[in-house]
């Protein structure tokens, strides 16, 4: 059985952290590159904002007895399969999946023009993803 007050809780972590990204977001890209402690909250509250996002993934997989997700990515593809998001917001929120295992396991340096990508334009599918699972949830 699905928990809405799990997904409540997952969405109160969700929005302090999106409203410290958001605060990031306004910030010129020359000022962003040269702050180091800038670049590294980014990193982390970028971290903790997918995980979130996976987090209610996988209690909504869980609850409902869809099939076990191979990995983070796959997750969103199997809320995907189930309508609970589109096609277009599921690929989005598996690129954002394979995006925080590179945050998490520095396989290669991460490239801080696409941490300030990210932020500024890819920002969106995070709240995106909250409308969907708020409007099959928690309507």
């Amino acid at each position: 059985m699905i928990s809405t007050e799990k997904i409540t809780d997952k969405f109160s972590q969700l929005d302090e952290y999106l409203g410290i990204l958001d605060g990031m977001r306004t910030t010129p890209f020359d000022i962003f590159a040269k702050d180091k402690i800038l670049i590294g909250g980014a990193k982390y509250y970028l971290q903790v904002s997918i995980e979130c996002c996976l987090d209610i993934a996988n209690h909504i997989i869980a609850a409902e007895g869809f099939r076990a997700p191979k990995d983070y990515a796959d997750c969103f593809k199997v809320l995907e399969e189930h309508n609970i998001v589109n096609e277009d917001l599921g690929m989005k929120l598996r690129h954002m999946a394979k995006f925080r295992n590179r945050l998490v396991h520095p396989y290669s340096e991460i490239d801080d023009r696409y941490v300030y990508a990210f932020i500024r334009e890819d920002f969106h599918d995070i709240l995106n993803f909250k409308k969907a699972i708020a409007a099959k949830f928690l309507a």
